[in-house]
């Protein structure tokens, strides 16, 4: 593999591990020559064709970046890695193809996204949620906010991060 940075083809497997229910093998490669890490993904050949079904009903194609510009927006200035919003990204792909093959609605592909947020961060989450539950007024924020505060990680697994 090409280190991106110094366009070198000797580098090292640092850490290797599973994602997307076993379909993607992410790896953490270190550069011999410079030094620098980066991360590579192998991927059967196949043609994958996910939907997710929208509130309305419409169908699109599922979008790992359209998933990952919804978690940067929420973690916006806060203290979260871009590793680790790739990571819950990751975790949440894990989900979506562990329960299902073709089509995927967007309710629980934003429920799996404010779990894991939760585990993150908690103002990311209330920022997450503020979005994808569309609150009429302050109220419905506060109630949402009082939740998460009162429940440190009310969620129905162990924290996983």
């Amino acid at each position: 593999m090409r280190c991106p940075f110094c366009k070198e083809d000797n580098d090292k497997v640092i850490d290797s591990r599973s994602s997307e229910g076993g379909r993607v093998i992410r790896r953490r490669r270190e550069c011999i020559e410079c030094k620098r890490r980066f991360t590579t993904y192998e991927k059967i050949g196949e043609s994958f064709k996910l939907n997710v079904v929208k509130k309305d009903g419409t169908r699109v194609p599922y979008d790992r970046d359209k998933l990952i510009v919804g978690l940067q927006k929420a973690c916006y200035k806060r203290p979260v890695s871009a590793e680790k919003t790739q990571e819950v990204a990751d975790r949440i792909e894990e989900e979506i193809f562990r329960n299902y093959d073709k089509e995927v609605s967007a309710l629980f592909v934003g429920e799996q996204a404010m779990r894991f947020l939760r585990q993150v961060d908690k103002v990311a989450y209330i920022r997450f949620a503020s979005v994808y539950r569309d609150f009429t007024d302050a109220g419905e924020l506060l109630d949402e906010v009082r939740q998460a505060i009162a429940e440190p990680d009310a969620t129905d697994q162990p924290n996983l991060f």
